[in-house]
């Protein structure tokens, strides 16, 4: 098992419920993988550097996650194909 963190931009005009729901559906996909999810820190509504899918702001999820290295391709898969996710980045820890 190996340590990650996982940053998460997401589409910002999502009310609390679906946002919590997308929250919720990256930590099940943690689970399924055997992974566990450490801690969630949300940073809450930011501007972004540059336009992205005609937005000029995010809301920025930090998730520091355990799971094993042969998960993260398919995690990943998973984030880039879900529409609410603007972009993310899976980075080692240590």
């Amino acid at each position: 098992m190996r340590k990650y963190e996982l940053v998460c931009i997401i589409q910002p005009d999502l009310d609390e419920t679906a946002f919590n729901g997308v929250l919720d559906k990256v930590k099940g996909w943690v689970s399924e993988s055997g992974g566990s999810v450490d801690k969630v820190d949300v940073w809450g509504r930011r501007r972004m550097a540059y336009i992205i899918h005609k937005q000029k702001e995010g809301q920025y999820v930090l998730l520091n996650i355990t799971i094993n290295p042969g998960a993260s391709p398919e995690l990943e898969r998973n984030l880039r194909f879900q529409e609410t996710i603007l972009r993310h980045m899976l980075s080692v820890v240590g």
